[in-house]
């Protein structure tokens, strides 16, 4: 049995805690490893690697910390195949879903290659008499990662390389229940050419997390996860004097118009509601029909793509999706549904009980679509996080809109139609920071940026792209001015540069 432990200054250490969690395989239910929880001790002894390094790192060139970014991408793209296998054993999820995970972390690390165009400075000559200012951007210092497990190398990958190439060392806090991706993300970038301790990975739970926000040498901490985690964090960690992006929870929902190729739309929604089981944060998991015959319509495309979904373990060439992470989480799933049902909502196909032959311990709910839900449902108040589809029907496209603008979350939508003004118009009005139109899983390239609005996030910047860089540099602006011979005595005034 695999025993996963943190690295810590380019070493592997077992730490002082003792503690230890399984890892299970939720296609079978089985432990298949352990790994080693930490917490103050062990988070101590992180930063104080990544501080050690950071005068080295951070002085090195922008161009030389752009090559480790080119090996990097040279060995992510060498070994995809293994970080993929290493993905699905832990979380489920299929190997092609795991080889998509893998090539959207790779288009960051191609980002982060282009960082000396990036951090150039901005510069004004005689902006006085013989006074010129520049302005520059200086790594942070130490930062933090904590990490979900639905994807457990490619939000990572979200925060490193961008964290990395601006100067920082970093800490990353995984997910315990996939924890080895993150060792890893370590490996590879360490055959990249990255120096010991610049990456440091210690694995825990909340006595870990507590540490990361508690400890004084942290300056930034990257979170992306559930919304009331995240709210603990941001707020906990600004008042701890930190920078910190928390990324929260989701509802995404897609209107459909009446004129929409109504097969395309469904299409969309079975890859964008039950790819990965619905563990993603922008999953849709609410369809928004407008009028009755386009959701009768939308309805009778979907039942039997639902119904035939095919749902198996990751090394099944032919499954489209897998389980879900954890036995806590199946009962939590059904017991949503359950809720939906008592509620009024219509069960149309029903995946509580789903059991797969020569699998039964494992982790399955079966695709499940609700037709009729309500505002004031459960199902449509909070987030699933599961292979739940829900169809809310609306009479009109305000409505449609109304309903997804004054919900709690703001991560993605989307609409799908064929008028360009209903989609220009629904683009400018939603009140959601990443919007698709007739794509029905928005997520930004990694040269844009990812972030949503409202309760789907917590601080100022969204995560990877343009903005990363601004979340873990600091600005700094200095004006000079040399001896020119010329003294016009003190100044008492305010300065001004005219």
């Amino acid at each position: 049995m695999a025993l996963i432990e943190h690295i810590i200054g380019g070493e592997s250490t077992s730490g002082s805690s003792g503690k230890t969690q399984d890892i299970f395989n939720p296609a079978t239910g089985e432990a298949v490893g352990q790994v080693i929880l930490g917490a103050t001790a062990e988070i101590d002894a992180a930063v104080q690697a990544a501080k050690n390094v950071l005068p080295l790192w951070s002085n090195t060139s922008p161009a030389k910390r752009a090559a480790v970014m080119f090996a990097m991408r040279g060995v992510m793209t060498r070994r995809a195949d293994e970080i993929a296998r290493t993905i699905s054993a832990e979380h489920g999820k299929t190997h092609d879903d795991a080889l998509g995970e893998v090539a959207r972390a790779l288009e960051v690390v191609e980002y982060a290659c282009g960082i000396p165009d990036k951090l150039k400075g901005d510069f004004s000559r005689d902006v006085g008499p013989g006074i010129d200012t520049c302005a520059e951007r200086q790594p942070l210092g130490v930062v933090a990662g904590i990490t979900p497990f639905n994807f457990p190398s490619m939000v990572p990958l979200w925060m490193i390389p961008m964290a990395l190439a601006c100067g920082n060392t970093f800490v990353l806090k995984p997910s315990e229940r996939d924890p080895s991706s993150a060792n890893l993300i370590f490996d590879m970038f360490r055959e990249a050419g990255l120096p010991d301790g610049v990456l440091n990975v210690v694995h825990g739970g909340k006595d870990a997390v507590d540490a990361i926000i508690a400890h004084k040498d942290i300056q930034a901490i990257s979170f992306v996860g559930s919304t009331p985690i995240a709210h603990y964090i941001y707020s906990n960690g600004c008042a701890a004097g930190k920078r910190v992006q928390a990324l929260g929870g989701a509802k995404n929902h897609m209107i459909i118009l009446p004129d929409a190729d109504i097969d395309q739309a469904a299409d969309a929604l079975m890859g964008a509601g039950f790819g990965s089981a619905g563990e993603r944060c922008m999953a849709i998991s609410v369809a928004v029909p407008v009028g009755n015959e386009t959701a009768d319509r939308l309805i009778e495309k979907l039942v039997p793509r639902v119904e035939a979904l095919k749902i198996g373990p990751s090394d099944d060439p032919d499954a489209e999706m897998g389980p879900v992470i954890t036995k806590d989480a199946k009962d939590r799933i059904e017991g949503m549904i359950s809720a939906g049902e008592t509620e009024g909502a219509e069960v149309l196909v029903d995946g509580r009980g789903f059991s797969l032959q020569g699998y039964e311990g494992g982790f399955w709910v079966g695709g499940t679509l609700l037709d009729r839900v309500t505002e004031n449902m459960t199902v449509y108040q909070q987030e699933i996080f599961g292979p739940v589809l829900s169809v809310l029907r609306s009479d009109s496209y305000d409505y449609a809109v109304d309903l997804i603008n004054k919900h709690q979350y703001g991560n993605g939508t989307a609409i799908f139609t064929r008028d360009g003004d209903a989609a220009r118009d629904f683009a400018n009005r939603i009140q959601v920071g990443m919007v698709g139109i007739n794509v029905p899983i928005p997520v930004p390239v990694g040269y844009h940026s990812f972030g949503g609005w409202k309760q789907s996030i917590f601080g100022a910047h969204g995560i990877y792209g343009p903005e990363a860089i601004h979340f873990y540099t600091r600005l700094k602006t200095v004006t000079s001015r040399w001896p020119t011979g010329i003294r016009s005595g003190a100044e008492f005034t305010f300065p001004s540069m005219g």
